[in-house]
């Protein structure tokens, strides 16, 4: 663990793991730059203490100079189904910004990175867990551009002394304080049914009950935003101590190793709420994978990371806390 403070821009901190990420570097006594256009972030969301600055990635180069330790790249487009209907906003942003961000590091001398990818880049995987050798074969522009900002990281790697960490994960959940989901639209499961709970939806649709699983629902890796913050110190510990040198390009998968199923996760939400959560059986969504759970062996043993709270109630329990704080703060 690093004692030394250290200076980090956080691209895409105003959003959900982005604004996690910053708030723990911040508890650690780093200095934290936050880097956002609030095309999908909240200004609110910005932890207390660090700078912010409204603005795209494509001109960090007039933010980023040789005073900052290191970046920490969040701002990236996420939904898939839009991805599939708008596949330039995502090749824009996504692999454009990034690639200006590159060289904004380049020239500014940064030479360390942590970057939040996404299983996504894997597709439809032959064989759970998943490892990081697995064949990547994305099913959607959105998962096709972060592999290619990962091929892009590894590049930049080898030609330029860049030291980097890719993470990759698949469902993030929970909150850390006042810091939690927000999408708009919302498309993620628990917070989802915790809207049902709040009476802001009527049911949770299932999509499909015939998957071969024990309970016919898919089955997904849930890490708690907290355990995905402490992968991403870790991984800049890492790189402080050289154990992930210049010149390397480190991808890890993080997950929990097990998966809960859908039903499972409403199960839960009915247990921490005391809603009882009605369900809707819907048809299978085209691509939806029965099994997606990440195994989390590489970064066990390069980065030294274990998730803490692996229990799922406990991820639904603080995610129900954060959404009645924002149910009372009118929102």
């Amino acid at each position: 663990m690093t004692t030394t403070a250290k200076k980090y821009l956080v691209t895409g901190g105003a959003g959900y793991v982005g604004s996690v990420v910053a708030a723990h570097l911040l508890e650690r006594g780093h200095r934290v730059t936050v880097l956002d256009d609030l095309s999908t972030g909240f200004a609110e969301a910005v932890p207390a203490g660090a700078e912010f600055i409204e603005g795209r990635i494509q001109d960090a180069a007039q933010w980023l100079d040789g005073s900052y330790d290191g970046v920490l790249h969040f701002a990236a487009f996420s939904q898939v189904g839009e991805s599939v209907a708008r596949p330039e906003k995502y090749w824009e942003n996504n692999v454009g910004g990034t690639m200006a961000l590159l060289a904004a590091m380049r020239s500014a001398g940064v030479r360390k990175l942590v970057f939040s990818s996404t299983a996504a880049t894997y597709g439809e995987p032959e064989t759970v867990p998943i490892t990081e050798t697995a064949p990547t074969a994305p099913t959607s522009p959105y998962g096709a551009s972060k592999l290619a900002v990962d091929h892009m990281i590894g590049g930049e790697c080898a030609a330029h002394g860049l030291a980097a960490v890719s993470l990759r994960y698949f469902n993030v959940a929970g909150a850390h304080g006042p810091l939690g989901e927000r999408h708009e639209p919302e498309s993620h499961l628990i917070p989802l049914v915790l809207q049902v709970a709040l009476g802001r939806r009527e049911a949770i649709s299932v999509y499909g009950e015939d998957y071969p699983t024990p309970d016919g629902t898919c089955v997904r890796d849930y890490i708690h935003v907290a355990d995905l913050a402490e992968a991403h110190l870790l991984a800049l510990d890492a790189m402080t101590a050289d154990t992930v040198p210049a010149g390397e390009h480190l991808i890890c998968n993080l997950g929990n190793g097990n998966g809960f199923s859908v039903r499972e996760v409403v199960e839960t939400v009915r247990k921490v709420t005391g809603h009882p959560i009605p369900e809707i059986t819907a048809p299978r969504r085209p691509g939806d994978p029965a099994v997606l759970v990440a195994s989390a062996e590489a970064a066990r043993e390069r980065l030294g990371w274990t998730p803490s709270r692996p229990d799922l109630a406990d991820v639904v329990a603080d995610a129900w806390t954060f959404a009645r704080l924002r149910r009372e703060e009118g929102a």
